[in-house]
């Protein structure tokens, strides 16, 4: 069941949750539109599956609204939803088969018998088991009883599948295959998609929309560029992805762009970087940020804004790129990852070398603490 044009699948206004003095979800709000493959991502207790809890009807809010296709359903039972949820452990029934198990929702819903079939054999195209109809579902795979639980899930037509950590409990190369799956799942159904992770590289790969948690709050949400590129805030920095990080001072404006200014380091290095709000004053402490694969490590000699001399403290060959840590003496250690693309190959430096680290002018960023829980 669709939303009308131009409303919202889901929202989610100042949902708040308590479980007696610890709060678990703490004024969370969001909209998304039909279609949106939304990721909420955070550690362990952050408060993620319990605000995905509340939204399928498990949890009963403490305050705040969810509406689902523009109705309230802050107060409506969870079968009576329009939502249907995937779970890390797929709760298949083991008495019946690939077929019946899927089947089991229209039957529910007293769908006849013909209607109950047609459903079954699409949603198990869908999920590219149409041969598997009379497997037993201990007899599967990991992946392919995450299929059957996803077309068990799809065949109810929901307005909004949830998905809380679905792809838990498989191994790395079959996750990383599953990952491309669901999200041609979910654009070939175009249904709206809400996916707890704690997995920045899995939200990264398929979400169009991220909401970074902690603490039960939202720090940033935002497309996976947005959330990657300029983070909200060092902590969101740290979790997504790995980060260089050097202390700083503002020492005066970069007019060539609105956000830009030339910080001096710790250290003494004059660099060009931007981020920082406008109300940002001269003399104020920031922290420069810079993501290991946008350094570039090169042969002395190299000059340039930003640019600093350093030695390789070690390096690490990781098939498709490479680790190198550098010590510069105007900046600090550097980390740096470079492809392994052919320019340089990993024999080509060693431990003890000299080398000139420098990165693109939009590579440095000036980020803020964030919450301290």
């Amino acid at each position: 069941m669709s939303s009308p044009a131009g409303s919202e699948d889901v929202q989610v206004v100042g949902l708040v949750k308590d479980f007696g003095d610890v709060r678990a979800v703490d004024h969370v709000s969001f909209a998304l539109e039909p279609g949106t493959f939304f990721a909420l991502l955070g550690p362990s207790g952050c408060g993620k599956t319990t605000l995905l809890r509340m939204i399928a009807g498990f949890e009963q809010p403490t305050e705040g609204d969810i509406r689902i296709g523009g109705q309230s359903v802050t107060d409506v039972p969870a079968y009576r939803r329009h939502v249907n949820t995937v779970f890390q452990q797929y709760a298949l029934f083991p008495h019946m088969d690939v077929a019946a198990n899927v089947g089991y929702g229209p039957r529910q819903r007293k769908r006849t018998a013909g209607d109950r079939e047609q459903a079954v054999e699409a949603a198990l195209q869908l999920v590219r088991l149409e041969a598997y109809g009379h497997r037993r579902t201990w007899e599967l795979s990991g992946g392919q009883q995450q299929r059957v639980a996803l077309a068990r899930a799809l065949i109810n037509e929901p307005t909004v599948l949830l998905l809380d950590e679905p792809l838990g409990a498989l191994d790395l190369k079959l996750r990383r295959e599953m990952q491309v799956e669901l999200k041609r799942l979910q654009r070939e159904v175009g249904i709206t998609f809400i996916f707890v992770t704690h997995d920045q590289n899995e939200a990264l790969s398929m979400a169009d929309r991220i909401a970074v948690m902690r603490g039960g709050r939202v720090l940033q949400d935002g497309t996976p560029a947005q959330v990657y590129e300029a983070p909200a805030d060092r902590w969101v920095a740290t979790f997504v992805g790995q980060m260089n990080f050097f202390e700083a001072t503002l020492v005066e404006r970069d007019t060539d762009r609105p956000d830009g200014w030339i910080v001096r380091t710790d250290r003494g290095l004059h660099v060009r970087a931007s981020g920082v709000p406008k109300l940002a004053t001269i003399g104020e402490s920031v922290t420069l940020a810079i993501r290991p694969e946008r350094v570039r490590v090169q042969k002395p000699g190299v000059s340039g804004d930003g640019a600093c001399a350093g030695t390789v403290v070690s390096l690490a060959y990781l098939g498709d790129q490479v680790e190198l840590i550098a010590d510069c003496p105007a900046l600090g250690e550097v980390l740096a990852r470079v492809p392994n693309d052919g320019r340089m190959p990993a024999d080509s430096v060693r431990p003890g070398e000299e080398v000139v680290i420098d990165w693109q002018l939009e590579a440095a960023r000036l980020v803020v603490d964030g919450p301290t829980h």
